[in-house]
């Protein structure tokens, strides 16, 4: 099969086509013959060599695929040879064909292209995660999201105004951040010329948001503590603004403040199943009925995946970076 390979670590062009066996399914897994896969920042960080792949993982990049099933072990699960899926993977996306463990396979959300099913995994997996599970996003409460512009982004701010939830959002230009107004933030704040903790505040009349999901980090933490309500929780999911932060510890005590950190991608299959089967209930009736829908930025062929990833480097764009492999 025709694959992406990272030829050793370092800057876009590293990343080359090349020919690789073509996986087997084992126990509880699923061949998928790959119509799309998305860029994330994870797959930057492993070019790089700074995200290195969990043991027994590809070490093909690519976290995320639609596609249809080819093989694989099939019994007692709902899916079926030549069913349109989309999966999150720990690795092998970049690829003619990938292995996916049964419980991180989901059907293709009804009315959805293949290039768009795979937008889905890896954002709403995360999202979901660390905005629902971790920092217990409930009915009433508001929202902040650093980097309203990202993948992440743009799926937490669509998720959580469909639901029902007050969003505020943080991005680079003035351009992003009306693309955050028009994706559900009720306002979108430019972090380059206005101070996004001060906006919070005045916006909530002084309580703060109840949840802040942060990928952003270092010095952004303590003005985050600063703009959370009491009792008020952030999730962090990565540390693009740098890993150490001067956090002040008496505010968390008194105001009874949540830090919570998570990385997805070394989790079990069994962890990725339980958030796969909410994004099912609560979710896929969404995606269906086009209450959310998939921002793709751009589209490249597999074989150019090295200017997909100089384009994620940019921070130009909106939404996702995709690559189109059938």
């Amino acid at each position: 099969m025709r694959a992406i390979q990272i030829v050793q670590p370092g800057a876009a062009e590293v990343l080359q086509l090349c020919e690789r066996p073509m996986p087997v399914a084992g126990a509880g897994e699923v061949l998928i013959r790959v119509h799309a896969a998305g860029i994330n920042r994870p797959d930057v960080l492993q070019r790089k060599g700074m995200y290195n792949p969990p043991a027994g993982a590809s070490d093909l990049p690519g976290l995320e695929v639609a596609g249809e099933i080819v093989d694989g072990d099939l019994d007692y699960t709902t899916f079926d040879i030549g069913d349109a899926v989309c999966a999150l993977v720990q690795g092998g996306g970049y690829a003619e064909y990938v292995v996916a463990p049964i419980e991180q396979v989901l059907p293709v959300p009804k009315g959805w292209s293949m290039l768009e099913a795979a937008t889905i995994p890896e954002n709403y997996f995360t999202v979901w995660s660390n905005v629902w599970d971790r920092a217990r996003l409930a009915a009433g409460e508001t929202l902040l999201v650093q980097g309203g512009s990202s993948g992440i982004g743009v799926t937490a701010i669509q998720l959580a105004s469909a639901l029902g939830h007050r969003v505020f959002a943080t991005a680079g230009s003035d351009d992003k951040v009306a693309a955050c107004v028009k994706l559900g933030a009720e306002r979108g704040i430019n972090y380059r010329s206005e101070d996004f903790a001060a906006v919070v505040k005045n916006l909530t009349d002084g309580r703060g948001v109840d949840v802040i999901l942060d990928m952003v980090g270092g010095d952004y933490l303590p003005r985050e503590i600063d703009c959370l309500a009491d009792d008020g929780r952030i999730g962090l999911i990565a540390t693009l603004g740098g890993a150490k932060a001067n956090v002040d510890l008496g505010q968390v005590l008194r105001r009874r403040l949540t830090i919570s950190g998570s990385t997805l991608r070394p989790r079990s299959p069994a962890f990725k199943g339980a958030i796969a089967r909410q994004l099912l209930e609560k979710v896929w009736p969404l995606l269906a009925s086009r209450k959310l829908q998939p921002v793709i930025y751009e589209v490249f062929p597999l074989e150019q995946a090295a200017a997909a990833h100089a384009l994620m480097e940019t921070s130009q764009h909106v939404g996702k970076i995709m690559l189109q492999i059938i």
